[in-house]
């Protein structure tokens, strides 16, 4: 035990990309991907997966890439049993690993459900700190003493992996409590289970307790002082209980390691695992630091985790990496302004990369005026410079109400554009009643610059609005229809009222309006119609005085 020295590395020494001794370096820069969402994602307090759903997980994940992925504990149950054994005959090319406990039984039945996978591995092992070995191996069967309890332990595992070694061919032994383990007994116990016939070495940070610095400390030392460790492949298997297991896993494929051990968005026990999307992406996009890359199929990404997250029944966090909503979305005005110019000045990711369609540019009160002419242009509208002036002017006072401003209401911004020409516009809506009482409103408006004030009587605020609009232009009409609908959810809806009306029976037309306030939005809709109306009665008498005499017929020319 003394060939073996501190977990921590000299600071300066952990910025050294190291090429890793595993498997005699075949691996060279190439990261195996094992995915335990399966069995370690279905751990976090309540979810649980029927093998149905499994193999359409699993079949997903293969599409993803990955290298391996761990279908379940088949001891723990039938069902683990029957979904480990469904996704050993059904899946073609991935490995089909199963975990087992240092249990005899566990890993006999792990062999029975494994018997039909294209390739099978078993993964054994047990807790190798003090503080599982004291805790978990207290009855003095193992042991008097802590002496006695780790040559226990170490003779479990040993038997363990030959055990699994004459099931299968390729095994994974999993140091349980890795980081708070004493480094000299640790080193004993990987080099005895690789003398004993183990191809990968799991190091899991199985309480999230170690610090990234710790990571690389001990994978450096374990591969300087374990001389066994040069003919297999380390892997990192990190939790994260403080928040670090991307930071961790990555820090430990840097120092050596060759297999991360990830769960799809990060789903486990307690705070989860090392986030497998964010894992790829940081190797992918940072391959000018980390020197590795992965074959798994990006464009795949997003996909597998939406299907994850309807499968284990939540929804993905707006802000999550790689793969929120938030994600490849842009606001404020800065970050806009310079997206438009070049995509790379706030994006280090493309969208589709990850089989995100595209970007998003959401408008909300941080939005500046190149955000809001840019989403009007993809809308099919060019405009000039004071008309987006205007239309932003507008666009503040319903950003200052809502979180975002939605494409329909946008374009209601834009029809309000138009209304601002109007001969008759609303200065200031007021009504009051109660319920099963007749409602009140007044009306404040102005006509061709001319202010006039009137109340109406109705059935509702709406309907005793417009009674007021009528008395006040003095234009009599019949409401011929009436729709109202809402985009955006709860009190940040934007409500969008369309009328019809008619004037003695033969001149129709149609106004739009739209506001947080469903009362004004329908009296905007009113007085466009009420301008569209005027507006071609104006039309229409301009043509009738145009239009010749017959009793009065034009001259010829000449005479």
């Amino acid at each position: 035990m003394d060939r073996f020295y501190s977990a921590d590395a000299d600071p300066e020494d952990t910025e050294e990309i190291v090429e890793s001794s595993c498997a005699e370096g075949m691996l060279h820069g190439r990261v195996l991907v094992f995915d335990t969402t399966l069995r370690d994602g279905e751990q976090a307090a309540g979810s649980r997966l029927d093998p149905s759903e499994k193999l359409r997980i699993a079949t997903q994940l293969a599409k993803l890439g990955v290298d391996a992925i761990e279908a379940g504990f088949p001891a723990s149950s039938p069902k683990e049993f029957e979904s480990v054994r469904l996704l050993s005959q059904r899946l073609v090319g991935p490995v089909v690993c199963a975990l087992s406990r240092a249990i005899p039984g566990d890993i006999q039945i792990c062999g029975q459900a494994l018997q039909n996978a294209e390739h099978p591995r078993i993964h054994t092992g047990l807790g190798v700190s003090d503080i599982h070995i004291q805790g978990k191996f207290r009855d003095p069967r193992y042991g008097r003493d802590l002496t006695e309890k780790r040559e226990t332990v170490l003779r479990m595992a040993l038997e363990s992996v030959r055990l699994a070694k004459s099931l299968v061919d390729d095994v994974e032994f999993y140091a349980e409590d890795t980081f708070r383990a004493d480094p000299g007994y640790l080193a004993q116990v990987i080099g005895t289970v690789i003398n004993a016939g183990a191809t990968i070495i799991n190091i899991p940070d199985t309480t999230g307790y170690a610090q990234p610095g710790q990571i690389s400390g001990l994978i450096k030392n374990l591969m300087k002082h374990v001389p066994e460790l040069s003919g297999v492949v380390l892997s990192v298997h990190c939790h994260n209980d403080l928040g670090l297991a991307v930071a961790n896993t990555l820090t430990g494929l840097r120092a050596g390691a060759r297999q991360a051990e990830c769960t799809i968005l990060g789903i486990g026990e307690r705070a989860g695992n090392a986030s497998l999307e964010e894992v790829v992406m940081a190797v992918k996009t940072r391959k000018d630091y980390y020197g590795l890359e992965t074959v798994v199929n990006t464009q795949e990404i997003y996909r597998t985790c939406q299907m994850v997250a309807r499968a284990f029944g939540f929804q993905v966090p707006r802000n999550k990496a790689i793969v929120g909503l938030n994600a490849f979305a842009h606001s404020a005005g800065i970050h806009v302004d310079g997206f438009l110019k070049d995509r790379k000045t706030y994006e280090i990711i493309k969208p589709q990369d990850v089989g995100v369609p595209g970007s998003r540019i959401v408008l909300t009160a941080r939005s500046g005026r190149h955000a809001v002419r840019h989403r009007l242009e993809q809308l099919g509208y060019v405009l000039s410079r004071d008309q987006v002036d205007t239309i932003y002017a507008r666009f503040l006072e319903v950003a200052d109400r809502v979180r975002q401003v939605s494409d329909q209401a946008l374009l209601s911004l834009l029809n309000g554009q138009a209304q601002a020409r109007h001969t008759i516009q609303l200065q200031e809506l007021s009504f009051w009643g109660a319920t099963n009482r007749t409602a009140h409103a007044r009306a404040r408006i102005t006509i061709g610059g001319r202010t006039v004030e009137a109340e109406g009587v109705g059935d509702g605020p709406v309907d005793a609005s417009y009674a007021a609009m009528a008395q006040a232009t003095k234009m009599q009409v019949d409401l011929e229809d009436f729709s109202l609908v809402t985009t955006g959810k709860g009190s940040e809806a934007i409500g969008e009222a369309t009328v019809r009306i008619s004037r003695h029976g033969t001149t129709t037309a149609t106004g739009r309006g739209a506001s947080t306030d469903i009362v004004q939005a329908s009296a905007l809709a009113y007085l466009d119609a009420l301008n569209e109306m005027m507006q071609a009665e104006h039309n229409d008498d301009r043509a009738a005085r145009q239009k010749p005499s017959n009793a009065d017929p034009p001259r010829l020319g000449g005479g």
